[in-house]
């Protein structure tokens, strides 16, 4: 297993990756889909952490630090998108992301990482307890737009 964040050549894998997200649909490679994909890219705060495999990749998460004025003008991270190919799920990789992301927040000087999720299933809701989650300390809110 490597741990490693993305690369410009890693798009159409990643992609592959994300239809097991909320079953996404493959994007057309526009104008529009690489302009986002460049701006990750470029952008020193947000990173795309994945788990390869035998030269594939398997699993990933997205953690995004967020310049902060409070707590000593201490950034915060956020995780999002944590996705395993189901043929990989329950064998360390998801972990291995987030951890990698703990270590990149961490080099960061956050004083704290969020996590939301839609899933009200008990062995997600355990994994990310067991992750070092919790969800006690905040009650998170959304608004769809």
């Amino acid at each position: 297993m490597v741990i490693r964040e993305i690369t410009e050549k890693d798009f159409d894998s990643l992609m592959r990756l994300y239809m097991h997200l909320h079953d996404n649909p493959f994007p057309e490679k526009d104008e529009r889909v690489c302009s986002i994909w460049a701006g990750i890219l470029g952008d020193k705060n947000h990173h795309i952490i994945v788990a390869e495999e035998n030269g594939s990749i398997v699993s990933s998460c997205v953690c995004v630090m967020i310049p902060n004025l409070t707590r000593g003008q201490r950034p915060y991270a956020l995780i999002e998108n944590v996705i395993t190919d189901p043929g990989y799920r329950n064998k360390g990789y998801a972990t291995a992301c987030l951890n990698y992301a703990r270590e990149i927040a961490k080099g960061e000087n956050c004083y704290k990482m969020m996590l939301l999720t839609g899933s009200k299933e008990k062995a997600t809701l355990d994994f990310y307890e067991q992750a070092g989650y919790n969800k006690n300390d905040k009650t998170a809110f959304i608004q769809w737009l």
